[in-house]
């Protein structure tokens, strides 16, 4: 099965809610997994809220650690973290998307930052459908 591996610092917002909205959409046998460079403990509950808002239920993912070999055999692997955070081996075969972390905006620019996930999971899940 062709996996999708989606890649921030913590793996508790952009990450999860990249991985929730391409499995919701996913064509037969994708799928999508996400990690944190530094994970932390649960997926945070505002992202998971966000993501209700849209008809995505994210409250049974996990935070997980990156793997280097689940990169390794990934079809694609999207990292969404400070390049400085991540390890040498993800950033030369990683595709990147700049998308800032919520942590540093305020709540009410949350919205933006998931609508701006869902257009580039969208366009990805598109190319998937052309191949």
């Amino acid at each position: 099965m062709p996996v999708v591996l989606f890649v921030c610092e913590g793996n508790i917002f952009r990450s999860q809610m990249a991985e929730g909205f391409f499995n919701a959409s996913a064509p037969d046998g994708w799928q999508a997994k996400s990690a944190g460079t530094r994970p932390g403990a649960s997926v945070h509950t505002r992202a998971i809220a966000l993501m209700n808002e849209v008809g995505i239920d994210i409250s049974r993912q996990r935070t997980k650690p990156f793997d280097p070999p689940n990169a390794a055999s990934a079809w694609r692997v999207v990292v969404m973290c400070n390049l400085d955070a991540c390890p040498a081996e993800l950033i030369q075969r990683a595709e990147r998307w700049s998308i800032i972390d919520p942590a540093a905006l305020p709540k009410k620019r949350w919205r933006e930052i998931r609508d701006e996930i869902a257009r580039r999971v969208n366009v990805l899940l598109d190319e998937i459908r052309r191949l």
